[in-house]
């Protein structure tokens, strides 16, 4: 009989009294002799998972926590180095470490000490694969948990882990609900109030509400997306609850009112065959006050405003994105120093939802633009407003953009995907958008939309309902996607803003009217989790504005591509001038996504005078509006050339216009216009002195989706004064304000 090649090797082995693994090619390791140190066996054949923990810190250092045999444990800090640093940080997803940490500088851990005098040469691809005692053999205590410090650079290809949430233990409750009791309640959405329930196996089961207190109203209201909480009538409920059989799981609940998830606070379970129920109480009942957006009665939501200086920007979802504070008129970040789940709580509850899920660090949903106003945020977590919290005033050293913090906050259930459909897509963010609508019997079937006036914004909301990201399109047509057996159309006239909820929010016809009503002309959509945003450099163009009176002679060019105004037509050519209104603009891409023209290069069209293609036939609107805002004269840029001209520190070029390359705007690059190219200009030939405002609009036929439609008009005041210099005068101070008007 031959020996196979993994038995000779594991015969040359031990004789040599080494260890090695059987076979390269295998993927779970044998277990490991006794005798430290030894290579650590992974129990399972799937990738060992790792994570950071703790507080304060960063989404790039912590605690080190393995899960193992279905728990999460920690590392002993006993000869840890930083070899071991370096490969954690690798299966984290970042290209090295930068230091090591011992002593529980992140805090204590919980349950299990993993691993302990781990050894690793620095090589490894798991920690699983170094030296150690073994798995769950240490001689530690939790004062002594390791953390790592990793270099602020992603592994291309690997999912940002960017993300402080809660860690708490979930295997007791994994889930919380209320349970409305009174009729009229179950049929609304969102619940608000009832019995709390949390899911154990296969049923529900209920809280012993002795000892009740509104702390944990207040902790169970921001789990289920809600930011106040209120009293509710006791004595009610005690009558209906003493008919109804309850079955406890949890005796005692004793929250501070900061936690994010019930499972943080103190709980005492019902112990194993005790025979004891609630004597003397009955079930917890708690009622909760959703926010403005979530409300019936329009009275509320007139008493209950959101915050107007606390914005989330940058999020595909309701209740998540970039947290953005506004000062002196104009709006700024929020570093990610220290920033948890407290601060993020209290974001959360401000703008009108729950407490936060997840806290989230190194601008996960996009970096924004202009200042940094805080850093090292210490909430407690019972704040009304961020303001009202401790925090650092930033310098130019602290803080990047790279480092802008942000938030998903619990919002309420709705049940808005259950009312909506895609079909016949190759993927679930695809397909015929298909929704639920009562016939004239009042019995609900399914229905197309009529696809003649659908643009991307209307696809923008019927993404964020079905909670499949941002819209990459929206498609007039269909046809292609015929794998549905609903063929009746029964909405038209949709018109969105883009920012609502559902689409039962947009306007649309009364009665159907669409001329082309076979089911391949239905809606649909193209969905995508990350999307470009474009956004001007605002006080550039008020830096480089400035009035030229340009000879004709030198216009020839800008005339053959319609760059002036319809006068120029009957002007003396070659002699006289235009007088232009010149300035300079940088638009930059802060989202998730590259922004690409929604033409391929067949249909791009060659311009001669500039010397290369154009990809865009309109990209930029330049308008002068008058006092009540009628446009006096426009820019008539006929098309545009995209392309990266610079970019942030550590980000590569991808587009050139030149030698037909490829065109479009990296995620952290801009593209630049220079106040002295061709076209870069309002033609003002005709326009009278006074007092006007420069208007610039990115993307205004929303040709290519973006994940904010909101930052796409700029504008700002300025005077056009005729005598004695034909010059604009603005004054030497003041802001352009992005998405507003401020006079300067």
């Amino acid at each position: 009989m031959k020996t196979s090649p993994c038995r000779r090797q594991l015969a040359v082995s031990l004789l040599l009294g080494c260890w090695f693994p059987c076979c390269v090619t295998q993927t779970t390791a044998t277990t490991a002799r006794p005798s430290p140190p030894s290579p650590t066996p992974q129990a399972q054949a799937e990738p060992l998972r790792v994570r950071l923990a703790g507080h304060p810190r960063k989404h790039n250092e912590g605690r080190v926590e393995l899960f193992h045999k279905g728990e999460w444990g920690t590392i002993c800090d006993d000869d840890f180095s930083i070899a071991n640093a370096n490969v954690l940080c690798r299966q984290l997803g970042f290209v090295s470490a930068t230091g090591w940490t011992h002593s529980a500088k992140y805090g204590k851990g919980q349950g299990k000490i993993w691993l302990d005098n781990v050894l690793c040469n620095g090589g490894e691809r798991s920690i699983g694969l170094c030296k150690s005692r073994g798995w769950g053999n240490s001689d530690c205590t939790h004062d002594e948990d390791a953390g790592v410090v990793c270099k602020d650079e992603r592994i291309p290809g690997f999912v940002d882990s960017n993300v402080i949430e809660a860690q708490v233990d979930q295997n007791q409750i994994e889930e919380v609900r209320l349970r409305p009791v009174v009729a009229t309640a179950q049929r609304r959405v969102p619940v608000t109030e009832g019995v709390v329930e949390i899911k154990h196996g296969d049923g529900w089961v209920q809280i012993c509400d002795l000892g009740w207190t509104i702390k944990n109203t207040r902790v169970i209201c921001g789990m289920l997306g809600f930011p106040h909480e209120k009293k509710v009538n006791r004595s009610f409920y005690r009558l209906y609850l003493q008919r109804q059989k309850n079955s406890f799981l949890v005796h005692s609940v004793a929250c501070t009112g900061t936690e994010i998830h019930l499972a943080a606070c103190p709980l005492e379970f019902r112990k194993p065959n005790s025979s004891v129920s609630c004597e003397g109480g009955t079930a917890a009942v708690v009622s909760c006050m959703p926010g403005p957006l979530f409300m019936q009665s329009s009275g509320l939501k007139k008493k209950l405003k959101t915050s107007r200086n606390v914005r989330l920007k940058g999020g595909a979802r309701l209740g998540e994105g970039r947290v953005e504070v506004l000062k002196d008129s104009e709006w700024g970040t929020v570093c990610d120093d220290r920033w948890n789940l407290q601060s993020a709580s209290v974001v959360c509850r401000e703008l009108g939802f729950g407490s936060a899920r997840e806290a989230l660090t190194g601008a996960r949903m996009g970096q924004g633009m202009g200042p940094i106003y805080m850093n090292e945020v210490k909430c407690v977590g019972q704040e009304r407003s961020i303001w009202k919290c401790p925090f650092k005033n930033i310098t130019s050293e602290d803080c990047q953009h790279t480092e802008d913090a942000a938030v998903r906050c619990n919002v309420p259930y709705m049940g808005l995907e259950s009312s909506m459909r895609l079909a016949g897509g190759r993927t679930r963010y695809e397909g015929r958008v298909e929704v639920l609508q009562p016939d004239s019997n009042g019995t609900l079937s399914w229905g197309l939309i009529c696809g003649e006036t659908w643009t991307t914004k209307e696809a923008m909301v019927v993404c964020r309902q079905l909670g499949l990201g941002y819209a990459n399109q929206g498609l007039q047509e269909t046809w292609y996607w015929d794998s549905s057996n609903v063929t009746e159309m029964v909405l038209s006239g949709v018109k969105c803003s883009g920012g609502e909820p559902s689409l039962s929010q947009c306007q649309h016809h009364k009665s159907l009217s669409c001329q082309k009503s076979a089911a391949r002309f239905a809606a649909g959509v193209i969905c995508s989790e990350t999307a470009s945003d474009l956004i001007l450099n605002a006080p550039l163009v008020q830096q480089t504005v400035y009035i030229e009176d340009r000879p004709l002679h030198m216009l020839y060019c800008a005339a053959e591509e319609d760059c002036l105004s319809k006068s120029a037509a009957k002007a003396n050519w070659p002699y006289g001038h235009r007088r232009l209104l010149r300035f300079s603009s940088q638009i930059h891409n802060i989202g998730r996504a590259d922004f690409k023209p929604k033409a391929g290069r067949h249909s791009w069209v060659w311009h001669a005078c500039h010397g290369h293609y154009h990809s865009m036939d309109v990209f930029t609107h330049y308008d002068l509006l008058n006092a009540n805002g009628t446009r006096v004269a426009e820019g008539h840029k006929a098309s545009f050339c995209l392309e990266d001209s610079d970019c942030e520190e550590g980000i590569s070029k991808r587009y050139e216009c030149a030698n037909f390359g490829d065109q479009g705007i990296t995620v952290g690059c801009w593209d630049s216009y220079r106040h002295d190219i061709d076209c870069q200009w309002v033609d003002i030939t005709d326009v009278k002195p006074g007092n006007y405002i420069f208007q610039v609009v990115i993307n205004p036929n929303y040709e290519v989706a973006e994940s904010d439609f909101s930052q796409q008009r700029h504008e700002v005041q300025l005077q056009v004064r005729r005598p004695p210099n034909l010059a604009a005068q603005l004054p030497q101070r003041g802001r352009l304000q992005r998405g507003g008007r401020e006079e300067v």
